[in-house]
């Protein structure tokens, strides 16, 4: 008979309880099966916002690899708001794991179109306002991500401008009357402005055609003019800043696409930061977190980008206390 080794018995023990440990403990973050993301752009894929390449970046970074464990569907409404909710239903009926979206009226067209299918927008201006959610903290249903929270920027834009534009009186708003941000935006600028001794001239366009004969308009009865990010307006920037220079009025823009195209002074949000972080929720919900569960956040940085040679074509001196605020100064 052999004799009884106490150490073997223990060592087989503990080889048994690690097997079991091992086999108990959770993965270290592995990616679920294949996802199928629907993106619906409001814009084109030239003109929409500059930040959706950090998007499919990020969902890079967390391990979502388009022809590998992720299937994009890609949509695009060329900036026409009424071609939203066909093109949601479309994506709707994809099969999709999560619509992407940014804009207001992108994300009540998606809302209309499922109360199933987890969305996330990028940016929307004030979804309690606009009756998409009734709580940012507790969004509840299938809807969550980012807001702009416009509130009291409205009087930020104003103040820039008045900073820039000697003896401004009055600002002409030029924006599609259809978008619920626009309206919002318009109702907040003409509160504000005659506290601070200017009058707001809302003037609506509701084709990229019009756009001309708007600026003439705004050339008559205004000293500068403020533009709402909205489809419209985004799809048809490059437009609007050479309307801008042609006419020679002076324009605050709400994101720094507008720049690009040659645009004076923008006050906003990096677009980059917010489809990163769109991303993020993407990610949580594909590795199966509620959207109702993900607080819609609101950035707390916002970028001021000014542009010297627009502003030098025009015959204006930017201060030195804007230039030293401004996180960037084009030359």
């Amino acid at each position: 008979m052999r004799p009884h080794r106490p150490g073997s018995r223990c060592a087989i023990l503990l080889a048994l309880i690690s097997t079991i440990v091992v086999d108990l403990a959770p993965a270290a973050d592995p990616v679920p099966r294949i996802a199928r993301v629907g993106y619906v752009d409001p814009t084109s894929p030239s003109t929409g916002f500059s930040g959706v390449t950090a998007f499919w970046t990020r969902l890079r970074e967390l391990g979502w690899i388009e022809g590998k464990n992720l299937i994009a569907e890609r949509r695009w409404a060329g900036g026409r708001v009424e071609r939203l909710p066909a093109l949601m239903a479309e994506i709707a009926g994809r099969n999709v794991d999560v619509i992407v979206t940014y804009g207001t009226p992108s994300a009540i067209a998606a809302k209309k179109a499922t109360g199933t299918i987890p969305i996330v927008v990028a940016s929307m201006g004030d979804p309690i306002g606009s009756g998409i959610v009734t709580s940012l903290a507790h969004p509840g249903g299938n809807l969550t991500g980012l807001s702009l929270g416009w509130a009291d920027v409205g009087g930020k834009w104003l103040q820039l401008l008045q900073e820039i534009v000697p003896r401004l009186s009055t600002v002409a708003v030029i924006a599609d009357p259809s978008s619920p941000m626009s309206q919002a935006v318009v109702k907040e600028l003409e509160e504000i402005a005659p506290t601070r001794g200017m009058k707001v001239r809302f003037l609506p366009v509701h084709d990229p055609e019009a756009l001309d004969r708007v600026f003439k308009q705004a050339r008559r009865e205004a000293q500068a003019i403020l533009v709402p990010a909205d489809p419209l307006t985004l799809q048809h920037r490059a437009k609007i800043t050479s309307l801008a220079a042609r006419y020679r009025l002076p324009a605050i823009y709400p994101f720094l696409e507008f720049m690009d195209s040659g645009g004076l002074i923008a006050y906003g949000v990096d677009s980059a930061v917010l489809f990163r972080r769109a991303a993020d929720y993407v990610d949580k919900i594909l590795r199966g977190i509620r959207p109702a569960d993900l607080p819609i956040e609101q950035p707390s940085q916002w970028v001021l980008a000014v542009n010297l040679t627009r502003a030098r074509a025009l015959g204006l001196t930017i201060p030195e206390s804007i230039l030293l605020r401004a996180e960037k100064v084009i030359q």
